[in-house]
């Protein structure tokens, strides 16, 4: 038995260098794989993240290309906005309540407005709190000269978008805004920044690539405790492309000035041998400046954005039913069939009727014996009538889509044009657009309707004003254009 126990210890004793080397392998193993994950397989990782450590950038704006009209009158640029922003991390509750009352006399700003702008940047965490906006050279003199008294608290700047006119042409200009979180992980692989601004409609829109520019900035290197060592480089901020319209500032007061007494309208002037836009206006508008402001009152922005007016809306890339400017079209359908040559002439009487309605004529009392000519001149119903009733609902598809309608125009700022509508047998027979198929057939009544421009057509300005330059230039359908940049293609087709 002693025999055995003692063979046993001696069995223990043996085996105890041997499981030391194995451990000791083990953790000299776990520690090389260690090494290599570190070293080796995340090298970049690791060394980009000490980078980020001990490197700084110091990011410089760009300046946003301006806008000008064709005659070099500035309608966008920039301008430095000067801001009172208050960093939380500096300033303790108490002493903030000791800054609010010196600011609110220093600046003769309401306490109530600071307070609030404080607290609203402290519940989102904010590390730097915008509390005044646009501050005038009397408040930046008066701030600067207490500043030392107000720890905490500085004057930033920053450039932001400027529309000297305001209103004028701002459907056609277009506005920018500050991105947001959810685009920022896209748009940062473009070189945006979380700050900064995108054209959100209109020229700034369109020609977004083109009117940003590029960031640049300062690279230095600090110290564990955050401290500058030294500058490794910089690159210089790359201004955006300026851009020139087609637009000219005379002819678009001209048309704002026009539309000023209207509850609602549009106008477009466009030169019809190539489709430059000359002016485009919308009635009702808004101030572009409004996108500029950090801040933004319920009331200003109910205006905007709840109003039943829609002032954000294009009327002149919206549709709507043309009426008489529509019965061209119809004449064009009547010629190009060869039912109704140019010397036709007509019976036009009070009244004439199809499927149950009687269509009257808009002085309920006709033209008698009239052509084309004076057909269009008096804006005969009943000429029409009869010419579109001939000739059929896809004569007038057909030649309507030759002039352009029914498609986007090929203008800048297709984000705001509308397709509108034109009927034909075959979109009666697929259900109207909100039908069964088979079981809205095309009816008599819908092409008295049509040939005169109602209800089962819908057009945009900007179309109508594509056609009929069509016609004015010989038969050429041009492509509206807001900028020479997009000249090239002003030719689309023959219209005929």
């Amino acid at each position: 038995m002693e025999n055995h126990k003692l063979n046993s210890e001696n069995f223990s004793l043996n085996r105890q260098p041997l499981v030391l080397y194995l451990l000791t392998s083990f953790t000299f193993l776990l520690i090389l794989i260690r090494l290599i994950f570190l070293q080796i397989i995340h090298d970049e990782n690791y060394k980009r993240m000490s980078d980020e450590n001990r490197i700084r950038l110091i990011a410089s704006q760009p300046i946003r290309g301006l806008i000008s009209d064709k005659n070099g009158f500035i309608l966008a640029d920039n301008k430095i906005k000067y801001s009172l922003i208050l960093k939380p991390q500096y300033v303790n509750a108490l002493d903030w309540q000791k800054y609010k009352s010196k600011l609110s006399i220093l600046l003769d700003t309401e306490s109530d407005l600071l307070e609030k702008r404080y607290n609203d940047g402290l519940k989102y965490n904010n590390l730097s709190i915008t509390l005044l906006d646009d501050l005038t050279v009397d408040q930046i003199i008066k701030f600067k000269e207490n500043e030392k008294f107000l720890n905490g608290i500085e004057i930033s700047n920053k450039v932001i978008r400027n529309y000297p006119y305001k209103t004028l042409a701002a459907h056609v200009i277009g506005y920018t805004q500050p991105i947001t979180h959810s685009e920022f992980s896209i748009l940062s692989k473009k070189g945006y920044q979380l700050n900064d601004s995108i054209g959100r409609t209109g020229i700034e829109f369109a020609y977004e690539d083109f009117l940003r520019g590029e960031w640049g900035g300062e690279m230095i290197e600090v110290n564990s405790a955050g401290t500058f060592q030294e500058s490794l480089g910089i690159k210089p901020s790359k201004k955006g492309k300026d851009i020139q319209l087609t637009i000219d500032l005379n002819l678009q007061l001209v048309a704002e000035k026009v539309l000023q007494d209207k509850k609602g309208g549009a106008i477009i002037v466009m030169d019809p041998r190539d489709g430059a836009i000359r002016a485009m206006a919308s009635k009702p508008t808004f101030d572009l400046n409004f996108f500029s402001k950090d801040f933004k009152s319920q009331k200003e922005y109910d205006t905007l954005f709840n109003s039943s007016k829609k002032p954000l809306f294009n009327r002149a890339l919206n549709a709507y039913d043309p009426g008489s400017v529509w019965k061209i079209v119809t004449a064009l359908a009547g010629l190009e069939s060869g039912k109704f040559p140019s010397e036709t002439l007509l019976d036009t009487k009070p009244c004439i009727t199809y499927g149950s309605q009687c269509f009257r004529e808009h002085n309920d009392l006709g033209f008698g014996y009239i052509g084309y000519e004076d057909a269009l001149r008096v804006s005969s119903n009943t000429f029409f009538y009869q010419i579109g009733h001939a000739v059929g609902v896809d004569q007038i598809y057909d030649i309507s889509k030759k002039l352009g309608f029914a498609s986007l125009s090929g203008i800048e700022i297709y984000e705001q044009e509308n397709l509108g509508l034109v009927a034909s047998s075959k979109w009666a027979k697929e259900g109207r657009g909100w039908g069964k198929p088979g079981t809205t057939p095309w009816v008599p009544e819908d092409i008295a309707s049509m040939s005169i421009g109602q209800f089962v057509v819908q057009v945009t300005p900007i179309q109508l004003a594509r056609a009929y330059a069509a016609i004015a230039n010989g038969g050429y359908l041009v492509t509206p254009h807001l900028s020479k940049l997009n000249k090239k293609n002003y030719i689309e087709s023959k219209a005929n």
